[in-house]
């Protein structure tokens, strides 16, 4: 079983790889937006609460966000992998992920940081805005989601590193080429 951690700053391209990745590898996913966003569209307790700090551009509390993965990680296994794309965001969430997969005697195979510079994280997400309609994806909503990334999110490259876990991938250019990146670390494990 092959757990993966997608990673990147807002924009990277996680969910577009997750769903290549879905697609050739059969792998399940977890979008953590996805998830928050179906539990808003359904006006659940839990979507109230979550877009309370979504519109501030703030994170999900951990115990929230553990809890919810939990419960769509075992109605998705056995599998050949999961995809954990959005989570962690934070240090503590990485060690309370590997706790929970220890529970199950599973583990994260690897972390792929998708990399891509912040003007064109803010092109793809302004653009992203305007497609979809996400209320999320406004210029002054994307910086402070940017900024969050860089002081809460970032170090978990380092915790990783750490962890002997961490790939990097460039993730600008050609979609395939990235994608063909990305597979050449899964093939790798």
């Amino acid at each position: 079983m092959k757990n993966l951690v997608i990673f990147g700053a807002p924009g990277s391209g996680k969910g577009t790889q997750s769903d290549l990745l879905v697609a050739k590898y059969g792998f399940r996913h977890i979008s953590t937006g996805d998830v928050l966003r179906a539990e808003i569209k359904q006006g659940t307790e839990l979507g109230r609460t979550a877009q309370q700090f979504i519109d501030k551009g703030q994170l999900i509390p951990d115990e929230l966000m553990i809890e919810i993965l939990a419960s769509v990680y075992d109605s998705l296994c056995p599998c050949e992998g999961v995809i954990f794309d959005g989570f962690p965001r934070t240090i503590p969430q990485a060690e309370a992920l590997k706790k929970m997969l220890a529970e199950r005697g599973h583990s994260v195979a690897a972390m792929i940081e998708l990399y891509a510079p912040e003007d064109i994280l803010m092109a793809r997400l302004l653009n992203r805005g305007k497609e979809q309609g996400r209320s999320d994806d406004n210029e002054e909503t994307i910086n402070k989601r940017l900024a969050v990334y860089h002081t809460q999110t970032a170090p978990l490259i380092d915790w990783y590193k750490a962890e002997g876990l961490h790939h990097y991938v460039k993730s600008y250019g050609v979609l395939e080429e990235i994608f063909a990146d990305v597979c050449k670390v899964i093939d790798s494990l």
